[in-house]
């Protein structure tokens, strides 16, 4: 076996020197220091020392090494653990070895992986982590087989035979002599590895990543987000949040969507999500509106008369279009996406998007050579009136058009069925336009059984093979 993978070796006394570099930077040396604690041995039930130690898998993550020996009764036991939290999916690893070199693969079995030696049909259920390679993975497995050889020979022949055979395959296979075979590294947690090696072709190293089963979730501790949180109709639950494994826009990482179901008073349902990755910063909020679709479209009137205004709560869709003549501010439908937020919300991030696209362009801000002085004092004029309307300084009308009637303003009024003075709501008749643009012109919720029949190709439809 390669020298590279003994057990770990003797206490080190103290962390390696910082060395500096010329320019007076200091950079720490590879090496780490091993923690070590005194714990008691399970096998005589005197102390021994756990030693543990940090370290960084290359093309992996961080893992926590530990080494247990008891100076009394002799017991060593060497173990891995990951050093981060579950990953949001599986991941099955799958080597092909073809040469003694494949042997030398560092490999990172956690205590939740299964191995499989595929062409040997011998698999090694979850158990305690190992850090070590494929050669000691399989010289564990047949070490272990062969333990308790001799009592099967008298007790159990039949048996006895058969795994005989299988000790014999993996000696050769040891030898050099069964290239080529596979090994495959199943963890639903993720946190297993096998090492690749960037010679390696197609078939050669594998891994693939896939979404845990219920049964998975619930044996490593986790719950069925979504299963559990549904109520006895098996539907969602107000208010409460809810979690599912995506992949970054960003940067195609593995990332987390929140959703959660909001229930408006006097308006109707809708589902807020929030995506956020840790590995490249992006976020996202949208609101999604449900139910069916109305047949006539709801304009929304606000007059904002006083600061309290500006804490009324505001649902933008996405297909909803927002004026606000005063400020000579419009905002085209799809435009910020849905929003779930006060009046004050809704304009501080039109203006910090507008904002950042006039202004943060170019050296200092200044919005680069393109954007004449006579432009520059006309964006700044929006800006200050835009400000003056947040801060509560200046009245002003906001306009809520949406076609889908699925955008909603709160009432201050004493009795929410009653009239707000200061707000009107009207339905009004979609325009060709907007219902060409919705996809609404092309849909049919009645009677498309027979348009499916009489179409062309459709079975017993003329032309149709058969007909």
């Amino acid at each position: 076996m390669s020298d590279e993978f003994k057990p770990i070796g003797e206490k080190v006394d103290k962390v390696a020197p910082v060395e500096a570099t010329e320019n007076g930077a200091a950079v720490e040396d590879d090496s780490r220091a091993v923690e070590e604690i005194e714990s008691l041995c399970m096998n005589c039930h005197e102390n021994g020392t756990t030693r543990m130690l940090l370290t960084m898998i290359p093309y992996f993550r961080e893992v926590i090494i530990m080494s247990f020996s008891c100076p009394h009764c002799g017991l060593q036991n060497n173990e891995v653990q990951a050093a981060g939290t579950f990953q949001l999916k599986g991941a099955r690893y799958e080597l092909r070895l073809t040469d003694m070199a494949d042997f030398e693969r560092q490999v990172v079995k956690s205590d939740t992986a299964v191995v499989k030696f595929i062409e040997l049909d011998v698999e090694v259920p979850a158990g305690r982590g190992q850090l070590t390679n494929v050669e000691g993975l399989l010289s564990t497995i047949i070490d272990d087989l062969a333990t308790g050889q001799d009592e099967r020979k008298e007790t159990q022949p039949e048996v006895y035979a058969k795994i005989e055979e299988i000790i014999a395959k993996g000696r050769k296979m040891l030898a050099g002599e069964a290239f080529p075979f596979r090994v495959s590294l199943d963890d639903p947690a993720g946190n297993s590895f096998i090492t690749p090696d960037m010679r390696d072709g197609v078939g050669k190293w594998e891994k693939r990543e896939y979404l845990r089963t219920p049964e998975q979730n619930e044996a490593l501790g986790l719950t069925d987000t979504v299963k559990d949180g549904l109520d006895d109709k098996d539907e969602l639950i107000p208010d409460q949040v809810y979690q599912f494994p995506a992949s970054c826009p960003g940067c195609m990482h593995p990332c987390t969507t929140n959703m959660k179901m909001v229930d408006i008073p006097h308006f109707r349902q809708v589902v807020i999500m929030n995506t956020s990755c840790d590995d490249c910063g992006y976020k996202s909020n949208d609101v999604k509106t449900g139910g069916e679709i109305p047949e006539k479209g709801k304009k929304v009137t606000l007059h904002v008369s006083k600061p309290e205004d500006l804490a009324r709560d505001i649902l933008k869709s996405e297909s909803c279009e927002l004026e606000c003549p005063e400020l000579k501010l419009s905002v085209n439908p799809g435009t910020l996406g849905g929003r779930f937020t006060t009046v004050e919300g809704i304009l501080t991030q039109v203006r910090e998007d507008l904002h950042n696209q006039i202004f943060q362009t170019g050296d200092a801000g200044s919005g680069g050579d393109s954007l004449s002085s006579q432009e520059k004092g006309r964006w700044s004029d929006f800006f200050a009136g835009l400000d003056a309307a947040i801060k509560g300084e200046r009245e002003f009308t906001m306009i809520l058009t949406d076609p889908l009637a699925s955008s909603y303003v709160q009432s201050m009024a004493d009795d929410p069925s009653q009239p707000d003075d200061q707000m009107t709501v009207e339905e009004y008749e979609r325009t060709e336009q907007e219902e060409e643009d919705l996809g609404l012109r092309d849909m049919k919720t009645e009677g498309y059984e027979a348009d499916a029949q009489d179409a062309p190709g459709a079975p017993g439809a003329p032309g149709a093979p058969g007909s």
